[in-house]
């Protein structure tokens, strides 16, 4: 055993992300011939460190004007998204934008203690400290009631997150869930998904701390019986005080939380279970995440996931029909709002948020606005060539080196605030190479004591002063949000005005905060970016 610690300690002194795609090479080298006769426990890896934008599927063209102004015409503008996602329509005022992390936290809780039938929770980790514990606290609260209350005794509790970020720690999302799931074992589930990325001599070799690199389980969607909260953010204490992100309630919304309770179940299902006893299995005849078959379980994966998403497509477009041989374009009272869930699972084959995110970047033509916020300004080349060549005109916001999740961390994850600004930089320089200036503007995001993790857009069509769109959900634009990790999101389109306004309101607050970029920006001494950051900057932007 001596030797193999030993190169095990070598590596972990000398990690770095580039070491992934070396051992990704070695796998499918020595490995792709004993895979071939019948599959393997350790199996091929995708390259990883190449970054690739293939075209996604081609979308048919709108029958609508592109210059479509005020809600004249916003229907025909977007129905091309009903083509090809479930579209569900909604009444604008049970829709509410939620504004702080605060605000967030105490919108989950008091639904959590009055939840009588489900709580469907889906996020990255849940945090160890006092105010996660509070949280863990209101479910098992809401399941003794249910036990006791012959009025509501069927309360479901599912939660899903990812297995490397919730296995980290020996006190970590695991431990934080195991009472509740050893004391009402037939109504908690705990799903932990696995990337089928992370396997092999990359599994043993990845310390703890990088292997979520790799890929991860990024939705963040909290439900309560008919309600549910999209957002960017995840169960820990910083996302529940000084953690800026963005929040959307949808109240009484039951197609929608039936939607989402049915995605997290299928993702749910491909997924590695929590057993009372701390250990994990996978529900009987699925494919092993990291020690089954690669492309079988990719293959089972998809098929579960997408039947949710066709199940519900299939049906809202025979509802459409339905309702469109009586009224043409949205309804007129009410339901003046759709809403149209996006997934984007690519180490599944997966891709529909890509594909409508590069329509809508596409179609934004000029006269039109669109303001894009992500706390990691990472935009993959596709995109990037996408607001670049277009004609709309483009308000970009990021976090300020203070205020990156990773300012003062250690280690390498320390270098992170530094590689974007070089990114940030390296953008700018195209925008004014380009002579795009007028049109492409990018904002630097502030606040003190503060973290900033926003993303989504919000749309302004031509002549509008209010966003009749916006996209809200945990994609970030970035490489890893398309390539590695699983993301979902919501576009909702509405011809509320009192919902535009919330919106308009939520993205002056943010931009509110924030200075535009110049040339003196980077002139800075606190902006200087070393050699070597420079250098594995197109790493971390892989990886980060």
């Amino acid at each position: 055993m001596a030797a193999p610690m030993s190169w095990r300690r070598l590596v972990y002194s000398v990690y770095t992300p580039a070491i992934t795609g070396v051992f990704t090479r070695i796998s499918d080298r020595l490995l792709r011939a004993r895979d071939r006769r019948g599959g393997s426990s350790v199996l091929l890896l995708a390259p990883l460190l190449a970054e690739a934008d293939p075209a996604p599927h081609r979308v048919s063209r709108p029958t609508g004007s592109a210059g479509a102004q005020g809600t004249d015409g916003l229907c025909a503008h977007f129905r091309w998204m009903e083509e090809h996602v479930p579209a569900f329509r909604v009444p604008g005022t049970h829709i509410h934008v939620l504004t702080s992390p605060d605000q967030f936290y105490q919108a989950m809780k008091a639904r959590i203690k009055t939840a009588k039938r489900r709580v469907v929770m889906a996020s990255l980790y849940l945090g160890t400290g006092q105010l996660e514990q509070e949280l863990v606290d209101c479910m098992e609260e809401a399941l003794q009631r249910s036990q006791a209350n012959a009025h509501a005794p069927d309360l479901k509790v599912s939660i899903l997150l990812d297995y490397t970020r919730g296995s980290r720690g020996q006190i970590n999302s695991r431990t934080m869930l195991l009472p509740l799931l050893q004391r009402f074992t037939s109504q908690m589930r705990v799903s932990l998904y696995h990337t089928p990325d992370l396997r092999g001599l990359l599994r043993l070799l990845v310390p703890q701390r990088f292997n979520e690199t790799i890929g991860v389980q990024h939705i963040k969607v909290y439900l309560f019986d008919d309600s549910i909260i999209i957002s960017g953010a995840n169960l820990s204490d910083s996302y529940f005080t000084n953690r800026q992100d963005r929040y959307v309630l949808l109240e009484n919304c039951r197609e929608v939380a039936d939607f989402f309770s049915d995605l997290v179940d299928a993702v749910g299902d491909v997924s590695l279970q929590l057993q009372p006893d701390d250990s994990v299995n996978m529900l009987e005849g699925m494919v092993h995440p990291y020690k089954g078959n690669r492309q079988d379980f990719s293959a089972a994966a998809r098929q579960r996931i997408m039947e949710v998403v066709n199940t519900a497509h299939i049906r809202q477009r025979l509802t459409s029909r339905s309702e469109d041989s009586e009224d043409e374009g949205m309804s007129e009272g009410e339901d003046d709002t759709w809403v149209f869930p996006l997934v984007q699972m690519k180490p599944l084959g997966i891709q529909v948020d890509e594909q409508v995110t590069q329509r809508l970047l596409t179609d934004a033509g000029p006269d039109s606005t669109v303001f894009l916020t992500s706390g990691y300004f990472n935009l993959t080349r596709a995109y990037m060539r996408l607001v670049l060549g277009a004609g709309a005109n483009y308000r970009i916001l990021t976090a300020s080196p203070e205020v990156n999740g990773f300012f003062g961390a250690k280690g390498v994850a320390g270098a992170i605030p530094a590689a974007y600004i070089h990114i940030a930089r390296q953008f700018y320089n195209k925008v004014c190479r380009l002579g795009q200036q007028e049109r492409v503007h990018l904002h630097e995001y502030h606040r003190s004591q503060w973290t900033f993790h926003a993303k989504g857009l919000w749309y302004y069509l031509q002549g509008q002063d209010r966003p009749c769109l916006t996209l809200i959900g945990s994609p970030n634009f970035g490489y890893r949000s398309v390539h590695r990790d699983l993301e979902a999101q919501i576009a909702i389109v509405t011809e509320n005005e009192e919902l535009q306004s919330q919106l308009q309101e939520e993205q002056e607050t943010l931009y509110r905060r924030s200075t535009e970029v110049s040339d003196s920006t980077f002139e800075q001494p606190d902006r200087h970016v070393q050699l070597w950051v420079k250098l594995v900057t197109p790493l971390i932007k892989n990886f980060f």
